[in-house]
């Protein structure tokens, strides 16, 4: 099969191609900004790099000719100059709709997150759940994926709690009685993906991908902590509206520390699907436990 993957050089998508061309399959990778590994690009028949914005329908024709499907991974959790929640969420899902329909594309799968949701307060979860809907309107055999809080080498939650906790053994909670998450290895998002994609499993479903195990967030701080071999943590309670403070604060920052999409995200707990979406069948879903072992996997060097 020929794959087109939008947001194709972020976390996401990276390991999907990788894995998708491993099975054999020509994939092109769309992103608005420069691959930074292009001699591989360059040494591998099956992988193609296409520079284009995922608002750019016509550069999107033409990088979906040929292609019998697309996974749409284009998506950020923080605004920034260069885009917004609107433009990357919104627009980009009508644009690769739209490209994808006169490309004569079979398949679109979608990447999106367990809470989207049409929220008044956060314009991430509004978007994103716009960014559905244009999906399930769109005529198109889909598969929208919301999944949970995604990890594994090169991801922000291990990079950047690496990081901290390198410099200080400390971490603030997220309200003073946190809700759990349930954290995603990214090898078990990328295996659901393919099932949508090659074996033409979950048609036209909206499904929620959680991990197996359910604990609160500080506890994966002191499970990182540990693998870094730091096994003492201070965990500091901190109400929500001390945290979305600090977002504020932080988003002036060249790399903020934390957004107020991501407070809202932990305020209201990464574990719990929501009505709209069905929950996997048993030999799709997750079950890579998040042990030492795999954390020490995707830590930062």
């Amino acid at each position: 099969m020929k794959i087109a993957i939008t947001g194709g050089t972020g976390f996401i998508g990276r390991h999907l191609a990788h894995d998708l061309v491993a099975r054999g399959h020509q994939v092109v990778l769309i992103a608005r900004g420069v691959y930074t590994r292009g001699e591989q690009v360059r040494s591998n028949a099956n992988l193609t790099f296409v520079r284009a914005d995922v608002t750019d329908t016509t550069a999107l024709i033409q990088a979906f000719a040929g292609c019998t499907a697309i996974v749409h991974c284009a998506g950020s959790s923080t605004e920034d100059g260069f885009q917004t929640f609107q433009q990357v969420h919104v627009e980009g899902a009508q644009s690769a709709v739209s490209a994808a329909q006169q490309a004569d594309v079979n398949k679109f799968v979608l990447v999106s997150y367990l809470h989207a949701r049409p929220d008044k307060r956060s314009a991430y979860h509004r978007t994103k759940w716009e960014g559905e809907e244009i999906i399930r309107r769109s005529g198109l055999s889909y598969t929208i994926l919301k999944a949970g809080l995604v990890y594994g080498p090169g991801d922000h939650l291990l990079n950047n709690l690496g990081h901290l906790l390198r410099r200080l053994p400390v971490f603030a909670t997220v309200g003073l009685r946190e809700r759990t998450v349930r954290l995603v290895a990214v090898e078990d998002l990328v295996t659901v993906i393919c099932a949508a994609l090659t074996d033409d499993r979950l048609t036209n479903q909206t499904v929620a991908v959680i991990g197996p195990e359910e604990f609160p967030f500080s506890s994966a701080a002191r499970r990182i902590a540990k693998a870094m071999g730091k096994p003492f943590l201070l965990v500091l309670p901190f109400p929500v509206f001390a945290q979305r403070l600090l977002a504020s604060v932080s988003a002036r920052m060249p790399k903020p520390l934390i957004s107020a999409s991501q407070v809202q995200m932990l305020a209201d707990g990464i574990s719990k699907p929501l009505p709209d979406s069905q929950m996997l069948p048993k030999d799709l879903a997750p079950s890579t436990r998040f042990t030492e072992e795999q954390i020490r996997q995707g830590l930062p060097k």
